[in-house]
């Protein structure tokens, strides 16, 4: 599914115009975006929460060269699904 797709779902689900829904999924999406660069958790009842996580330097290889090379420590937004996706999920299946 790509994000047009969802607009349209959003627009026949709620009884909004495709216009409307593109505003309220790009809302959506901006909060999430937003609170994650500042360091915020968001949490979702029953779908699921996304938080951003340190990752350590380490060290890595250049897959042409083979080369060793640094990698830099950087900030990661992960996801953690919850217990309502996660049945939905296992129900499609």
């Amino acid at each position: 599914m790509r994000k047009q797709d969802l607009v349209k779902e959003v627009a026949s689900e709620a009884g909004l115009s495709e216009a409307q829904a593109t505003k309220a999924v790009n809302a959506v999406l901006d909060g999430i975006q937003n609170a994650l660069a500042k360091n915020e958790e968001i949490q979702l009842s029953g779908f699921g929460s996304f938080k951003v996580v340190e990752r350590a330097g380490r060290e890595g290889r250049n897959p042409r060269t083979g080369e060793t090379m640094q990698i830099a420590a950087r900030r990661s937004p992960t996801f953690k699904a919850g217990t309502q996706l996660k049945r939905a999920v296992e129900g499609a299946a």
